[in-house]
């Protein structure tokens, strides 16, 4: 899901009866969509509603309120009036002339207007993450999960007084019994209840110097990718897993494959908060169980797998030592000028964190393992030691494709990303003779003014790619590319170029030879409008940024 946590307002009336049916013109119309956008959703997405009968088909209207609860709507196709954050789901509801869902109403409420009255003087980062709680509680069991959280906060609270110190008198009863007497409703409105508290809790977070959330169209790329290239993985691993947002992801992404299997999960995360939550994640969407450990912290807040000299283990006793899948989006920044290089460091010294983490990455992949590392754009083309561990990585197979996202994908940052898909080195047969490269840099559409998002047809796209050229090498045919978006470039070519990884400079070079075939002037008056839209873009962030800083300094007296 994208958007930026805002929601619609909700339209008078009530829910969608539990007996209604509705084909799909109507779904169509009530969504105020065109009749091939409902064909779509449903090719693409094993979780939308299956037919319950008839001739034509009909759905039952309760479960497609559900589902299209959690698609937010493009800012690029809003209807006069609708906010930013408007879902498809409110469309159909008030097409139907109802409400939203119970549960999901609710925790728009109380992660909304009503926070302020209900945290006090807690900061609102913390309230959202007991909020979370409390609401993965009532979802995990509706019946005895309100009842057990006020139990065990009536034992906890006279011993440690921690309830009264943290919550305003009366506000902890308040939550228990709302949410206690709201009903949960259908799988769909648990999850998308759960995600809404789960994206403003991370926007807060990071606000406050934590980590960010994994944009979704980002998480849908990588986990895609993966799940198509790398079928059947026995064991998932997610080194620095955030709130489990990319193993989320990727039991998605095999879900929508056909795949029935139930890989071995596991992962580290940055905070004890963030581990639970990560838990919470798996345990709503998936009903899954996975072993989620915490990362290993530096005194001034550093997290890299060097900081265990052999890197951590990628699971508790008696699980495998390496991974058919890792994807993970860790943390960047100069590296530690006191920690002693691990044993993983094949490819050369890291200067930068990322470096250590990509090969710790590489280090932990299985024979056939496949790896979608987040890095930072720089990493493409820094010279020095980054060119020696880039140069080391390429040219023993590691490499197989890079994928340039575009600007502003992520709140409150502006930095540009690659992902990068990596093979384990020396086994899994021949390495492939090219490494893939994708500029998607020109893709996507603004959700608010300051934050672009993937459209399902950009996803698309740029799995796409991978996908065709991987099943290319595996079926001995050739694939050269598609112009101005990939092409795939010898190792000693790339070798020729520094060792540059950036998807721009070898799928769009500079000058006339290599210019894109076709690009006429309406493509050219195209792309101007595209750099327009990330130049304004820019400067709109420029501005936030400014106003956060002086809200900081306010905060401090300065």
């Amino acid at each position: 899901m994208t958007g930026s946590g805002a929601s619609a307002p909700a339209t008078s009336g009530g829910p969608a009866p539990a007996d209604r049916l509705v084909s799909r013109p109507e779904i169509a119309r009530l969504a105020k969509v065109k009749r091939p956008a409902v064909t779509n959703w449903e090719r693409r997405y094993a979780e939308y509603p299956a037919p319950v009968g008839g001739d034509p088909e009909l759905f039952r209207a309760a479960e497609v309120l559900a589902w299209l609860s959690t698609r937010t709507v493009p800012a690029n196709a809003l209807l006069p009036g609708e906010p930013v954050g408007t879902t498809y789901g409110d469309r159909f509801r008030a097409g139907l002339g109802g409400t939203a869902g119970g549960l999901l109403r609710l925790v728009e409420r109380l992660a909304g207007p009503e926070a302020d009255r209900l945290r006090g003087g807690m900061p609102l980062d913390d309230y959202l993450g007991w909020l979370l709680r409390f609401v993965y509680e009532h979802i995990k069991d509706p019946d005895e999960g309100m009842a057990e959280e006020l139990r065990r906060y009536a034992v906890m609270a006279p011993e440690h007084d921690y309830a009264q110190r943290v919550f305003p008198p009366g506000a902890l009863p308040e939550l228990f019994d709302t949410l206690g007497r709201t009903p949960v409703g259908s799988e769909q409105e648990a999850r998308a209840a759960f995600d809404h508290i789960l994206r403003r809790w991370r926007a807060e977070h990071a606000r406050e110097g934590g980590a960010f959330l994994t944009p979704p169209s980002v998480s849908r790329v990588m986990a895609g990718a993966l799940a198509a290239v790398r079928p059947g993985a026995v064991y998932v691993h997610d080194p620095y897993a955030r709130v489990g947002e990319l193993l989320v992801a990727y039991l998605d992404a095999v879900a929508a494959h056909g795949g029935g299997e139930r890989p071995l999960i596991s992962g580290r995360a940055p905070s004890p908060p963030e581990r639970v939550a990560a838990v919470d994640n798996l345990q709503v969407h998936h009903g899954r169980m996975a072993w989620l450990g915490e990362a290993t912290v530096s005194d001034d807040g550093l997290v890299t797998p060097a900081l265990d000299p052999v890197g951590p283990p990628i699971g508790p006793p008696g699980f495998p030592e390496t991974c058919d899948v890792l994807l993970t989006n860790p943390p960047f920044g100069r590296f530690p000028e006191d920690v002693s290089p691990p044993s993983y460091w094949k490819y050369g010294p890291a200067r930068r964190i990322e470096f250590d983490w990509i090969q710790y990455a590489v280090s932990r992949l299985a024979p056939d393992g496949r790896a979608a590392v987040l890095m930072p754009a720089g990493a493409a083309s820094n010279s020095g030691a980054a060119e020696a561990v880039r140069g080391g990585l390429v040219e023993a197979g590691a490499v197989e494709c890079v994928i340039a996202l575009p600007p502003a994908l992520f709140t409150l940052t502006a930095v540009r990303t690659h992902i990068w898909f990596l093979r384990a080195p020396g086994s899994g047969g021949t390495p492939a003779p090219d490494v893939l490269f994708v500029d998607g840099g020109h893709l996507g559409h603004q959700v608010t003014r300051t934050q672009r998002a993937l459209s399902d047809d950009d996803i698309g796209q740029l799995v796409g790619e991978y996908v065709s050229w991987h099943t290319s090498l595996t079926g001995g045919s050739s694939f050269t590319g598609t112009p101005g978006l990939s092409r795939p470039v010898s190792v000693p070519d790339i070798v020729a170029h520094g060792h540059s990884l950036d998807p721009v400079q070898h799928v769009r070079p500079v000058g006339p030879a290599s210019a894109v075939p076709g690009a006429g002037p309406t493509e050219t008056r195209e792309r101007l409008a595209r750099l327009g839209e990330e130049i304004e873009a820019l400067h709109q962030r420029v501005a936030a940024a400014d106003a956060e800083v002086l809200r900081w300094f306010r905060r401090y007296g300065l």
